[in-house]
């Protein structure tokens, strides 16, 4: 499956132009610093992703509550929820980030994919700690200037996970303002899936910021090597989401460390 990014970028684009980031409602963020808790974390730091549908899988679970869903995340010992906000191909919704916000302390990062600002101002305004920026999208000029997206974002007093795939755009991630940075195991172009692209991105590399390794996990197993790779947290949405018993789930990745 080709070309995923573009159409990512332009479902991003449609649903800007439905209205779905016209939010009034204003909502506080979290009083909990997520880089603080990933680094006194004594297990592994999860940050579970809600989100029932994605390219890939097609339907992962039948819509349901999302906030019992990341209360069953949230005592499971994630520290943090990711909480897709795109409708297409995702099934995602500001609406379901605004019900999770009013009822849990736990940092929670805006899942999208960002292309506009209009989304950050969105983020702001739905409660969200941190947003996801992905470097291949300003890489191939779907957005504009990636320095001026982040800046805005920490004007907004918004964390950035700022996404990568490759090492080339994971060097050029290092050299930005962000405030966490994440490796995709996933080709977002091709959809594959190989959990040895945090090994290779972070051999050899040293980098003081948090490092989040993000899809493709699926078991304690893949938690220990993601570590021993160098990642310092982990982002798990799938897996967790197609569990019957997602508390006891979150649990286990958690106990992997």
């Amino acid at each position: 499956m080709k070309n995923m990014l573009q159409k990512l970028a332009d479902n991003s684009q449609i649903a800007i132009a439905g209205g779905i980031y016209e939010i009034s409602q204003k909502l506080p963020k979290s009083k909990i610093n997520i880089i603080e808790s990933i680094r006194k974390n004594k297990h592994a730091p999860l940050i579970t992703e809600i989100k029932f549908s994605s390219p890939s899988l097609g339907n992962i679970r039948k819509i349901s509550d999302p906030v019992e869903i990341a209360k069953s995340m949230i005592e499971g010992g994630a520290i943090g929820l990711s909480i897709l906000t795109q409708p297409h191909l995702f099934n995602g919704s500001p609406e379901y980030f605004q019900k999770i916000r009013k009822v849990v302390k736990v940092p929670l990062l805006m899942k999208d994919v960002i292309v506009d600002k209009i989304q950050i101002d969105a983020a702001k305004r739905i409660g969200a700690d941190c947003i996801l920026l992905i470097q291949s999208i300003f890489d191939k000029k779907l957005a504009k200037d990636i320095d001026e997206f982040i800046s805005y974002s920490h004007r907004k007093g918004l964390m950035v996970l700022l996404e990568s795939h490759t090492k080339k755009e994971f060097i050029k991630s290092v050299q930005t303002d962000a405030d966490l940075l994440g490796i995709n195991n996933r080709n977002l172009d091709t959809l594959e899936i190989d959990l040895k692209t945090t090994k290779n991105i972070l051999k050899g590399k040293k980098e003081r910021r948090i490092i989040l390794s993000e899809s493709g996990i699926e078991s304690p197993k893949d938690i220990k090597f993601l570590h021993e790779c160098g990642a310092d947290a982990f982002l798990v949405g799938s897996n967790v989401m197609k569990s019957k018993d997602i508390k006891g789930r979150v649990k286990k990745l958690m106990l992997a460390i």
